[in-house]
């Protein structure tokens, strides 16, 4: 009885791995406008907003192209909004970056699909993005 109990917790975990790397991305649902208004941190995100300059939006998107496992999912530096999706190293869950040149300012959005904590992955990705192009 215990090696079908060890049986079944394996075939799930390889499953759950399963979905996560495989699970498509849409597009339309990771791509959207970043509507906050100031710097936030939250359970599995954050959010940097900056005053637009010339070039940061296309600096930001040479470092995003720049980290591991990072691709682009949508957008381009010409439409003024991109997202990006990054994956773990070891499982490849799957975080979104979005980054938006609207109204003078660019926005920054960094969550997680799955979970309700990310640890501060996101938003020390987020940092890590701005000591690049600010240097």
């Amino acid at each position: 009885m215990f090696i079908w109990i060890l049986v079944f917790l394996g075939v799930t975990a390889i499953a759950a791995v399963a979905y996560v790397r495989l699970a498509p991305s849409d597009t339309a649902r990771w791509n959207q406008p970043v509507t906050a208004t100031e710097d936030k941190d939250f359970g599995n995100g954050a959010v940097r907003v900056l005053p637009a300059n010339d070039g940061l939006m296309a600096r930001l998107d040479t470092a995003m192209r720049d980290l591991p496992r990072t691709e682009v999912l949508a957008g381009s530096v010409d439409a003024g909004r991109i997202t990006y999706m990054t994956r773990t190293a070891n499982v490849g869950f799957p975080d979104y970056t979005t980054i938006e040149q609207a109204d003078g300012q660019v926005r920054m959005l960094a969550r997680s699909r799955f979970g309700s904590s990310d640890m501060g992955v996101n938003a020390k990705r987020l940092k890590g993005l701005l000591a690049t192009v600010q240097r």
